[in-house]
């Protein structure tokens, strides 16, 4: 419910009444205080199964045998969540691969850089496991001897969450050889984030969340070449959610870069139209 409150509360009111119609929710006129407080006075009564179907329409992760667990502080809200596997020696390469996957939307877990130096450093990973939505796993020369390193595999696959490999001096072995694998050799940071990108936005368990990650950048585009690539993301999109016509409007009424991006209004108006009658 706290969840909901944020994220539909950061919304426009008319967008919010119209989200809780949607879901046959209680809406009022009558109401003088902040916008998180009214979807929360709005949704305290309603029924489980409504509020995970709000949940989900708006982008929330729902585990119901995980339903107690912590949110970590590390992930970026709004973004598919990926867990970065890797060998501590290269835990460089694995940072760089972290910076640039956040072009796409993509918020990644690499140990070495995410744990607080005072927090417990088994905890983190273990709360970084057990919510990340899938997980990259770059096979290194010894990576199979780590300790730690099968286990954060064996962790994932547990959960059932997408597990991709990538090939630095090993091959995938035992129940990863099955997955999805990436040739890492002569490859740069930024060559396998657009890699996984592409494979997170067609896979059937992470593209429904890739695609609320893909609007958010639209929405926050900064310049005119973002608006531009962003909206080319989103026209390439094969998963439509009803909120996503009414968010990318607003974006491009509201954000002067993406108003004042030359094409890119227009593009926007063709997709509101192409996904109304489906």
């Amino acid at each position: 419910m706290k969840e909901i409150a944020e994220r539909l509360g950061a919304e426009q009111w008319s967008l919010i009444d119209l989200t809780l119609k949607q879901f046959a929710l209680p809406w009022t006129d009558q109401w003088s205080g902040q916008s998180d407080a009214y979807v929360m006075a709005m949704i305290e009564k309603s029924p489980d199964q409504s509020l995970i179907d709000l949940a989900q329409h708006l982008g929330v992760s729902f585990d119901p045998a995980a339903s107690t667990r912590i949110e970590p502080t590390f992930w970026r809200k709004g973004m598919l969540h990926v867990f970065i596997s890797h060998l501590a020696v290269h835990r460089k390469w694995a940072g760089d691969l972290q910076e640039t996957l956040l072009t796409y939307g993509i918020s990644s877990f690499v140990a070495h850089n995410d744990i607080e130096p005072t927090a417990e450093w088994q905890n983190e990973i273990e709360l970084a496991l057990a919510a990340c939505d899938a997980l990259v796993a770059l096979l290194h020369d010894k990576f199979h001897e780590s300790k730690w390193t099968d286990q954060e595999i064996g962790f994932a696959m547990g959960r059932s969450v997408p597990v991709f490999s990538v090939r630095f001096g090993e091959s995938p072995y035992g129940f990863i050889g099955r997955f999805q694998a990436f040739d890492g050799n002569h490859s740069e940071p930024a060559d396998l984030a657009y890699e996984l990108f592409e494979a997170y936005r067609k896979n059937k368990q992470t593209k429904g969340k890739m695609s609320q990650a893909l609007v958010g950048l639209f929405e926050k585009s900064g310049t005119f070449a973002e608006a531009k690539s962003r909206v080319g993301y989103l026209e390439e999109l094969d998963t439509w959610e009803p909120l996503f016509s009414t968010r990318i409007s607003s974006a491009a009424e509201r954000n002067s870069q993406i108003a004042g991006s030359w094409g890119v209004p227009a593009r926007v108006a063709n997709l509101v139209k192409k996904w109304s009658g489906k």
